[in-house]
């Protein structure tokens, strides 16, 4: 991606359109892949002591697609699949979309209520899901929700909670472990399939690349997630442009800590991949930074995936020094937004000079904005560089609806390929999300320079108006970065009865470092403007976030509400 010839009049971007959109399915892509460089290693999982060739993978994933058939499973039902990253993972990710079954991505931190919800919200028929995890304990609330497991043929299951679920497999470790009553062993639901089922090939026949093949719930801070669905065509060809972006080849490896049931796990991490043969290697079931470090010196990884906080982690890890990451070249920094100071140090101390960012949401596919591996320096540490190929991104006043002058904040929109299929069962919040353009509203604001380049500025709900000043958090999120005791900070506003609101940060300090809320107010005078001094500062070990890293604002907003006493001001 080049930035625009001449520069622009409005921040209205269209993506270059000379390499054409992939239109096979992914079953069909896959496959072809596997023919052309079989002996490649396709898969890693070091955790499992796991190794697949893209041959290897192309007959497993068969097989599994021919078990999923024989379990009654069709074309267009539903399977959860509730799990970290492991093989059996991706197996499932290319298996179903083999045969045209839905897959629906659950977050492991999702608990009874959550995963009761999901389940029944997309109708379920089958569920893969880890034993446990940690504190975590799968199959004990799947029990819990259907006690009627116990008392069920494997593959008979007919629970009052979960009225749509029949089939619940649990994933094993080669055999290991007792029978669970009412369960299949995923090692026993693989081994049923056949790799040569004419079947497999039958069904694939009937497929479109437009089909819907994957729900995934967005993490929404109010009321009840919503079920992105989105298509072969949608995750496909963002895969292959992500990676077109990191000039990912059949010679890289791609270390994925990042989890599979969110979009940067299973697009821009497995579809990324496999839309250029490259590996897949998995680290660990859940993020370690030890084992991060490991498996790139082990592996030779030549990418890295990672939001800032896992960066964070890597960096400041205090055996870091004594791993050789002189393979590195690119990756990806995505998921929240990239602190300046973070992708600097990325790009010094990890060898990642091709480092890229990402910016996108799971309704988009998730990759609508990107930087590439020869996007200016400043460019690649300050924004989150230029629309994606065959995709249109423009910037609105939030209120009007009108497109605003490059430089000026405003909602960005996405419209093109990437556009979701729409929220499963909810045509009404998709009518909201979707105008009739076809344009996504992301609820992002954002600002495109004149040559295209976009910056996030910040969430339209995180904005602070504080005595009519807009004050943006990223702002002053980058600028305290810059104190050299400060490991990680977070701006949110509270309610103020004097200005509306007011702005509180929560700061993480560096390892062994002390500071103080007088030396934060003392960095800040002089160099910004007082009304963007925080008023409240607070000093943490953590942030509240979700599992794949994102931070959670609304949580630390809540958390000084109530320290602090105080109440959300009143409006007419």
């Amino acid at each position: 991606m080049t930035s625009p010839a001449t520069a622009l009049s409005a921040s209205h971007a269209f993506g270059a359109t000379d390499t054409p959109l992939i239109e096979a399915t992914i079953g069909d892509f896959f496959a072809d892949m596997a023919r052309r460089q079989g002996e490649r290693e396709a898969l890693v999982s070091r955790h499992q002591g796991l190794r697949y060739t893209y041959a290897g993978l192309h007959r497993a994933v068969r097989q599994l697609a021919s078990a999923l058939l024989q379990s009654g499973l069709e074309k267009g039902d539903r399977v959860g699949i509730w799990s970290h990253n492991n093989a059996e993972w991706v197996l499932m990710q290319l298996a179903t979309a083999q045969v045209g079954i839905i897959l629906v991505n659950i977050n492991p931190a999702y608990r009874t209520a959550e995963v009761e919800y999901a389940l029944n919200k997309v109708g379920c028929k089958a569920l893969v899901t880890m034993a446990q995890f940690k504190t975590s304990d799968y199959l004990g609330m799947l029990r819990e929700l259907a006690p009627e497991l116990g008392r069920c043929m494997p593959g008979m299951l007919a629970a009052k909670r979960l009225p749509s679920l029949r089939t619940v497999v649990w994933i094993d470790v080669a055999g290991q472990g007792a029978n669970q009553p009412g369960m299949l062993r995923f090692s026993d639901w693989l081994a049923k399939g056949q790799a040569d089922d004419p079947q497999v090939d039958a069904v694939a026949a009937t497929l479109s690349n437009t089909d819907p093949i994957n729900i995934q719930f967005t993490s929404g801070t109010t009321g009840f997630p919503k079920g992105a669905t989105l298509t072969h065509r949608n995750i496909l060809n963002n895969g292959f442009f992500i990676g077109e972006c990191m000039k990912l080849t059949a010679a890289d490896r791609l270390c994925i800590p990042v989890p599979l049931y969110h979009c940067f796990g299973m697009v821009l991490g497995n579809l990324a991949c496999f839309t250029h043969g490259s590996t897949v290697v998995y680290p660990n079931d859940g993020f370690d930074p030890l084992t991060v470090l490991e498996t790139v010196q082990a592996e030779k990884c030549t990418g890295l995936h990672g939001v800032p906080t896992m960066f964070i982690a890597e960096l400041d890890h205090p055996r870091f020094k004594e791993f050789d990451l002189s393979s590195l070249r690119t990756g990806i920094m995505a998921g929240s937004p990239c602190p300046i100071e973070v992708m600097k140090r990325v790009q010094a101390d990890m060898h990642m000079t091709e480092v890229t960012i990402a910016y996108g949401m799971t309704e988009t596919s998730p990759v609508s904005c990107q930087s590439s591996t020869d996007t200016p320096l400043d460019k690649r540490v300050s924004t989150v560089g230029l629309v994606q190929p065959h995709l249109e991104v423009k910037i609105i006043h939030p209120e009007t609806g009108a497109i605003v002058a490059p430089g000026e904040t405003g909602e960005l929109c996405t419209k093109g390929y990437s556009v979701m299929h729409g929220y499963w069962g909810d045509a009404e919040k998709t009518r909201e999300a979707i105008d009739d353009e076809g344009f996504m509203h992301t609820g992002d604001l954002a600002v495109m320079d004149a040559q295209g380049y976009v910056n996030i500025v910040g969430r339209i709900k995180d904005m602070v108006i504080r005595g009519g000043e807009n004050l943006y958090p990223r702002e002053i999120e980058e600028f305290l970065y810059r104190h050299p005791q400060v490991q990680d900070v977070q701006v949110v506003g509270v309610p103020d009865s004097r200005y509306g609101e007011e702005l509180c940060a929560w700061i993480i300090a560096k390892p062994g470092q002390s500071v103080t809320e007088d030396d934060i107010r003392t960095f800040c005078q002089g160099q910004i403007a007082h009304y963007k001094v925080p008023r409240y500062i607070r000093f943490v070990d953590a942030f509240p976030m979700t599992v794949t890293g994102k931070i959670q604002k609304f949580k630390i907003r809540e958390t000084m509400m109530e320290q602090l006493q105080l109440q959300p001001e009143q409006t007419a």
